[in-house]
């Protein structure tokens, strides 16, 4: 087995969990310091020469941005390729969506499949390199320090680096050892997405394939022990920032500042407005202005107004006035 030549990057969710900052952007396209979520994954995926074409799913509702994104950044291997939803209610599941896309495309091929809203710090190129050695399905794996935070994951038992049981966010797991959405298929492994769908198992979370698969096919668990971060939670993306700043802060050229203090763990976006504001581990996106006012652990997008007001573990949506006074 010499390894996929053929990545794709599931970008098809709606985010609600982040609404309304997520209402009318993908998710993917949150910043984490200069870049975004996706990019990160972008520039590894070019600067592998294994890897020779990328397909991006997304849904009809946001391929427009996706394709504008695209245009605008240097990487010359993404390609979009779009799912037939455009609302949440519509939307296929991790594992529908890559059917769909296989079939879509007419892939028949070895695939990496990595998930749009992953963070995680280590090689793709090692993940694979281990693909390659096991001669079988590997998922990569990471142990998140605690059952309690596992039950909101798909939870891997190993026998030495077999998976021999896997299940999908368990209210008492077994183990802390979570799959983090990034995959590598043998071209055999993917003829069983349609069996797998048309009996009537779960489309929506890819770890109940993993379980289903386990069964059939020797499965293998890359385990790291960098970081990682899912980006689904309003915390779980600030931890993301904190980690990509390493602790620092970072203001735009064009961001106005005064009398205000900035701490640690800030993102000031550009033609933001900070005045006499105080502001700790939060993100402030494009032309959004604060003025006399405290902002902890919250995100304030572009064009929203807040003046006087203190603001903790909030999500503010773009062009939200606080007091409204229009």
């Amino acid at each position: 087995m010499t390894g996929p030549t053929t990545a794709v990057v599931l970008a098809g969710g709606y985010a609600t969990r982040l609404w309304p900052i997520t209402r009318h952007r993908p998710k993917m396209f949150l910043p984490l310091g200069e870049m975004t979520v996706i990019d990160r994954i972008y520039a590894e995926l070019e600067d592998l020469d294994r890897i020779d074409e990328v397909y991006v799913s997304t849904n009809e509702r946001f391929a427009a941005d996706f394709e504008a994104h695209l245009e605008d950044t240097p990487y010359d291997k993404p390609r979009l390729s779009v799912e037939e939803t455009a609302h949440e209610d519509e939307k296929l599941g991790v594992v529908g969506a890559l059917a769909q896309l296989i079939d879509r495309e007419r892939l028949d091929e070895e695939l990496l499949v990595i998930a749009g809203d992953n963070l995680f710090d280590f090689a793709i190129e090692d993940f694979l390199d281990y693909f390659d050695r096991r001669n079988g399905p590997a998922i990569a794996a990471y142990d998140v320090g605690s059952r309690e935070r596992a039950t909101s994951y798909g939870v891997i038992e190993l026998d030495d680096e077999r998976v021999v049981d896997f299940q999908e966010k368990p209210a008492e797991p077994k183990s802390s050892l979570v799959s983090i959405g990034c995959y590598a298929f043998p071209r055999e492994t993917l003829s069983l997405l349609p069996p797998y769908l048309d009996a009537g198992n779960d489309p929506d979370e890819p770890g109940w394939f993993v379980q289903w698969l386990q069964d059939r096919e020797s499965t293998y668990a890359y385990t790291f022990e960098t970081a990682w971060f899912d980006i689904g939670t309003r915390e779980s993306y600030l931890d993301a920032v904190s980690w990509s700043l390493d602790g620092d802060s970072l203001i735009a050229d064009s961001a106005t500042v005064r009398e205000s203090a900035v701490g640690d763990d800030v993102h000031v976006m550009p033609g933001a407005t900070l005045i006499d504001a105080d502001v700790e581990r939060s993100v402030i996106f494009p032309d959004a202005a604060l003025e006399s006012t405290t902002v902890r652990d919250s995100l304030v997008d572009e064009g929203a107004r807040i003046s006087g007001f203190d603001l903790e573990r909030a999500l503010i949506g773009a062009y939200t006035r606080i007091p409204d006074d229009r």
